[in-house]
């Protein structure tokens, strides 16, 4: 039947396959939420007789959003190091845009957002979106699949990404002291002091004085000056990779902070530059940021030394000026 009740969902899903001289025409689309049959008869109706024009030629060809993801896969996806992440996102949304037209686009996404909030973070939504989109506008760019850009008015959810969990130096001496392995340790230390990712840690050459990094997430190389603190850590060879979660889960719990991510060092090391009145620019080129708005995320950390200068108001001192002998 063109259309049925989706078991996963309850939903009434739409479905058109049909081969037509020799063709293969497909479009599966699960309908709205609360949607009755005779709503869903009502759309099955219009959309067959629509793509049954299509598929005998009276109306005119329009290009699908699976045309564009499987140009887009084909074509560019071979020269991201995410490829194989790439495919994979790309076909959790699947069921939402298969055999519809590329104009369609905010619509999918809007109905994708729509039906996922609530069974997907915000953030993993936002990025599905964002990959369809780059197919579809990589689709309308290089083969003029579309009239406009298909991305033009499609609305991702919003991610709230101020970082939130920060340990200072305190807690990462705990951590350290509470790792058994040496390598770890080491680790641990060379995070806080640098901001630099795990992964990155087993990539860098280590030079006299500097952390080389040469292939880097973002594509572009950098250097990390190693912090005097971190200079012993940084002649220790570090633990194979696949120990260091070990590690890091047994430092954590003798050190009663389970909530702590070996990630979260790298946003230490962030949080501290901010509160030392570093500026963003300079924070985003030690982490390795490719755009400033990564950085911001980092911005709210400032608002200690915001705090620290505004209780200086109304005290005793006051900065010396040309008609300030006394506080006002």
């Amino acid at each position: 039947m063109p259309i049925y009740r989706d078991r996963a969902t309850g939903r009434w899903r739409f479905e058109f396959d049909h081969r037509i001289d020799g063709r293969r025409f497909r479009r599966r689309q699960l309908l709205p939420p609360g949607w009755t049959r005779s709503q869903a008869e009502a759309f099955d109706r219009k959309e067959s007789q629509a793509l049954s024009a299509l598929a005998h030629g009276v109306a005119k060809p329009r290009r699908t959003v699976d045309q564009a993801v499987s140009c887009y896969l084909t074509e560019h996806a071979p020269t991201l190091k995410h490829a194989g992440n790439l495919a994979r996102e790309l076909s959790a949304t699947r069921d939402w845009w298969t055999g519809r037209a590329i104009e369609e686009l905010p619509a999918i996404c809007a109905e994708y957002a729509a039906d996922q909030l609530g069974a997907l973070k915000p953030a993993t939504i936002k990025n599905r979106i964002a990959y369809l989109r780059a197919a579809c506008r990589w689709a309308w760019k290089r083969h003029g699949m579309a009239e406009s850009d298909p991305g033009a008015r499609v609305v991702a959810p919003t991610v709230r990404n101020a970082r939130e969990v920060v340990i200072g130096r305190a807690e990462m001496i705990a951590l350290a002291r509470a790792c058994e392995d040496r390598g770890t340790r080491a680790l641990i230390r060379i995070a806080f002091y640098s901001g630099m990712r795990v992964g990155e840690q087993y990539t860098a050459d280590r030079l006299p004085g500097l952390f080389v990094l040469r292939d880097t997430k973002n594509g572009t190389p950098r250097i990390v000056p190693i912090h005097a603190k971190a200079a012993s850590a940084a002649r220790v060879p570090l633990t194979p990779r696949t120990q260091i979660d070990y590690w890091w889960r047994k430092a954590r719990s003798i050190a009663g902070l389970e909530h702590v991510t070996l990630h979260d060092l790298r946003h230490a090391a962030a949080s501290a530059m901010v509160n030392a009145g570093i500026d963003l620019a300079t924070v985003g080129a030690v982490l390795g940021h490719k755009s400033v708005a990564s950085t911001q995320r980092y911005s709210h950390w400032g608002t200690a030394r915001l705090a620290e200068a505004v209780a200086m108001i109304g005290g005793k001192k006051v900065p010396p000026g040309p008609n300030n002998k006394t506080a006002r």
